[in-house]
């Protein structure tokens, strides 16, 4: 049976191919083929513009379009060149490097220094480098560009409900009022926190051989200062050198990398359960897709399964990323390969993040308030305008003002005539007599609306 989206295993390959597409030229295994080819090429770059090692001297303009051009043409027919070395090989990186000599064969200057492809290197040289490009691209190119349209998407929906008053809840009873928008913008704001931790991790890579010691390369050519060499070549990657590894980069900045991804990932979860309650209580509509069934025996039913999805997905990614993080710090001794078929799945909790924000853009395109809902359960608990009157009383020192509060307000239900009689007769100044006179459940929301006008991305 073909490969194709419906007889892919993964739902990422599958029925949402659509969503992760952006991933394949990074996180497939053309994509490590690619990244693999690009840094081989370099290191020969690297070795070529040293002038401590002559028998690779400095490249021809012919040399460099050479290498640009293998660079460039790597397709998947030619990816498939390399797997098919591979077959023989039974070496992925061995696979890459017998590739590169068959692909200079023909240039005279570049077959003459071959044997300088893969110089010194041991295989995780390539593979780190490789991931750590995977990771930097998928992080430039789709996870930032993710995050940067959520977070803009929350910020204008604080905005723009900024000054609608709502009923907040608190262990899931009413609670003092805030606004809609001010609640949406604590999520972009821990949104924005995390994005930004995302962005600043240091991306590491290592090329110093087979043990960290640049042992080959130091017996060949004592002379050459082989950590500038190799810290020259990361940088020129947009990488970090890793000074002290053993055969492996340590990926401890993978880890730093995915729990950043986590961290955003869980405040996302947080954010679709409680959009998911707003819309059980009515606080949000959902618009009507035409065509779109809410289930297959209720018509009338309009389910939030944009917010349910995303809880799904981001709680997959997380759960992948964690073992990712938990597994990819640990190696025995020098160096073990249980790293190696786990380093494989770092696209795929990218990929189910991926999924869940652009199931979380959906579901939020198709939101409105209603007012009117939202103001009705506000005017069903005048009770929570408690907090109000007894932190005046204890201004002004009127005794048991809690206590007070606590009889008039505790597990009932009152309305504005009743917390106004009792108002009415408190001995207070006029003036903060009146202003609790005038006190409602919708007015009552402190700053609420100046935070969400704040937020800013």
């Amino acid at each position: 049976m073909n490969l194709s989206s419906l007889t892919a295993i993964s739902p990422i390959d599958g029925r949402y191919a659509d969503k992760t597409q952006g991933l394949r030229l990074i996180f497939s295994e053309y994509g490590l083929i690619r990244y693999r080819v690009e840094v081989e090429v370099r290191w020969l770059q690297a070795l070529a513009a040293h002038p401590g090692i002559p028998e690779v001297p400095a490249l021809s303009a012919s040399a460099q379009a050479r290498l640009t051009e293998i660079c460039d043409g790597l397709d998947v027919t030619e990816a498939a060149k390399v797997k098919a070395l591979e077959k023989t090989t039974n070496h992925d990186v061995k696979a890459v490097e017998y590739y590169l000599k068959q692909q200079v064969a023909g240039h005279a200057e570049l077959s003459a220094i071959s044997e300088f492809i893969h110089f010194a290197c041991t295989s995780e040289d390539i593979n780190n480098l490789a991931y750590a490009l995977m990771l930097r691209d998928a992080r430039e190119l789709v996870l930032m560009p993710a995050l940067d349209k959520l977070i803009d998407t929350l910020t204008k929906i604080s905005h723009k409900y900024g000054e609608l008053p709502m009923l907040a809840r608190t262990h899931g009873q009413p609670a003092s009022p805030t606004t809609l928008g001010k609640e949406i913008a604590v999520f972009a704001h821990r949104l924005i926190i995390e994005r930004n931790q995302l962005a600043t991790v240091a991306l590491f890579g290592k090329a110093n051989g087979a043990v960290g010691n640049y042992n080959a390369h130091t017996i060949a050519y004592p002379e050459v200062d082989w950590p500038a060499l190799s810290e020259a070549l990361i940088e020129g990657m947009g990488l970090v050198q890793n000074p002290y590894t053993t055969q492996i980069e340590n990926h401890d900045f993978v880890a730093r990398y995915f729990h950043a991804l986590m961290r955003a990932n869980t405040i996302l979860i947080d954010f679709s359960r409680d959009v998911w309650n707003y819309i059980s209580v009515g606080y949000f509509k959902q618009r009507t897709v035409e065509g779109e069934v809410g289930s297959s025996t209720m018509p009338h039913k309009v389910n939030p399964i944009d917010f349910e999805n995303a809880e799904g997905n981001l709680g997959i990614a997380n759960a992948v990323l964690d073992h990712l993080t938990q597994k990819l710090p640990i190696s025995r001794l020098q160096r073990d390969l249980t790293d190696s078929t786990v380093l494989r799945n770092l696209g795929v909790g990218v990929a189910h993040s991926i999924i869940a924000f652009q199931a979380l853009e959906k579901g939020l395109s198709k939101l409105d308030a209603d007012p009117a809902k939202l103001a009705a359960d506000l005017d069903d608990n005048w009770e929570v305008l408690g907090e109000a009157i007894q932190t005046v009383m204890r201004r002004y020192g009127l005794p048991e003002p809690y206590e007070q509060l606590k009889k008039l307000t505790r597990g009932q239900r009152l309305n504005g005539a009743a917390i106004r009689a009792f108002v009415e007769a408190l001995e207070l100044p006029a003036d903060a007599k009146a202003r609790l006179l005038a006190l409602t459940p919708g007015s009552y929301t402190g700053n609420a609306a100046e935070q969400a006008r704040n937020l800013t991305p």
